[in-house]
């Protein structure tokens, strides 16, 4: 279970690393939007699993792959957002959120 302190600063990264995506989509996924569907903070603050969705979904492992190895950068920059707000930068695990193709694969389903 999840406090409320956790669920703040859970906003607060998703909020900034949806801003960072959205500028930097050019270079980490051309022709892509990558969404930041969920962020899971560790009780410690420690560590931030972050679930993204990307649309159109072809290579979506490549992509994912791609922010992985990008992590550094990209929390260099989530750090440069939030420094006021959050004394330690969690490191961050990049995770794909699958649950649009899970609905489109039952919608398939339901309609045969």
């Amino acid at each position: 279970m999840e406090s409320t302190r956790q669920k703040k600063i859970a906003r607060l990264i998703q909020k900034e690393l949806a801003e960072i995506f959205r500028r930097r989509t050019g270079e980490l996924a051309p022709g892509k939007m990558i969404t930041v569907t969920t962020v899971r903070v560790s009780p410690d603050i420690s560590m931030a699993k972050v679930y993204l969705s990307i649309f159109p979904s072809t290579d979506q492992e490549k992509i994912i792959g791609t922010v992985r190895d990008n992590i550094p950068t990209i929390r260099y920059d989530l750090g440069k957002q939030v420094h006021n707000q959050l004394r330690i930068i969690p490191e961050l695990a990049i995770f794909a959120d699958d649950s649009l193709d899970y609905i489109d694969n039952i919608d398939k389903l339901l309609n045969s």
